[in-house]
């Protein structure tokens, strides 16, 4: 008898627990659409998603080393989009060119030092 009271607590308590995080939760949604947050929230999850590449990743992706000068990581850029292009994979030659961006970046500020 005491094992069926305690049961029929738990879920008892677990349905109003439930049912109060679920309005809290919308309350928040609906609190953060009149402010702007989600919307500023969701700007700053796509720049973030845009600069997820380094240098280390980029030279990986193109298969150099740091000593690799500009114009043998063209050559490898310049490969590496081709065949991606031939063989239809869009994902690889958008992280080919990622890549040479960020590189891109590395070598213009170490030729302005």
């Amino acid at each position: 008898m005491a094992s069926r009271i305690i049961a029929q607590f738990i879920v008892m308590g677990s349905g109003i627990l439930g049912r109060a995080f679920f309005q809290a939760y919308r309350q928040a949604i609906a609190n953060a659409s009149k402010t702007g947050v989600a919307q500023e929230a969701m700007q700053n999850a796509v720049r973030k998603a845009g600069k997820a590449i380094n240098a280390q990743e980029a030279r990986q992706i193109l298969g150099v080393t740091e000593q690799t000068s500009w114009e043998e990581i063209l050559l490898k850029y310049d490969k590496l989009f081709e065949n991606n292009a031939k063989a239809g994979s869009f994902y690889l030659q958008s992280k080919v060119v990622r890549a040479k961006e960020c590189l891109e970046v590395v070598y213009r500020t170490k030729a302005n030092l």
